[in-house]
């Protein structure tokens, strides 16, 4: 199988590539995109509830891959302290990008966004996510992006393929068709922690003030931006 290169503007041939790839296991796919995706190779990581298991198996194929964090200022306690838990511990090149303005900042300028419905979630995840890590991948010259998202973590990530192309750079999902039962069976293999939220009910871990804990009857993505939202706009407009 050829590389993709040539594929960029031929969704027929970039459907067969994905058909090759939905075929092969998640170390194979990663191995295959390092082999054949031109540009700076980068992840990208929330390090939320299951954000171990990507981190370990790519940072392991390509040690030392840059690991794109968003610090919006206002996760939680535990995120942080479960980053450098992880850093650590995986040895990973952290790159943290923020925000050209402070929360503080931010909060006087435009309020506080997120109790402003709908349109002030977007406009709180374009400049407090989306444009910083734009910025980053630009100035880095990040050719290949590699994420951790899986289908069945929302209906909008239900048709996400392995391999796309995005805004100019190939991004990958090495674990994208990974049941739950896939992750917990990769983390105890591993002897690799969930994020410390995880038995307190939180099953997708964002910020402070937009994420909510799991309650019988809840979909997972009811739990992030008050059910307005499911994506914070990084994997649509990145």
């Amino acid at each position: 199988m050829s590389g993709p290169g040539a594929l960029a503007g031929d969704p027929v041939a970039l459907a067969e590539l994905n058909r090759f790839l939905e075929r092969q296991p998640a170390e194979r796919r990663v191995e295959w995109a390092l082999a054949h995706c031109e540009g700076v190779h980068a992840m990208t990581s929330s390090f939320g509830a299951q954000a171990a298991v990507s981190l370990h198996l790519i940072n392991r194929i390509c040690p030392g891959i840059p690991v794109l964090l968003v610090d919006t200022g206002y996760l939680f306690p535990e995120t942080y302290r479960f980053i450098d838990t992880l850093v650590e511990r995986l040895d990973l090149r952290l790159e943290v990008v923020q925000p050209a303005l402070s929360p503080a900042w931010m909060e006087a300028r435009h309020g506080r966004l997120w109790e402003q419905g709908a349109e002030g979630i977007d406009r709180y995840n374009r400049l407090r996510k989306v444009e910083p890590l734009q910025q980053a991948m630009a100035r880095m010259g990040v050719g290949t992006w590699f994420s951790g998202l899986r289908r069945k973590q929302a209906v909008s990530r239900a048709e996400t393929p392995v391999l796309e192309r995005r805004h100019g750079r190939w991004k990958v999902h090495p674990i994208v068709d990974w049941s739950d039962r896939d992750v917990g069976r990769y983390l105890q293999r591993h002897g690799l922690p969930w994020h410390p939220l995880w038995e307190q009910g939180y099953v997708s871990i964002g910020d402070v003030h937009t994420t909510r804990r799991w309650e019988p009857g809840m979909r997972e993505e009811d739990t992030r931006f008050f059910g307005l939202r499911r994506e914070c706009g990084i994997h649509l407009e990145v």
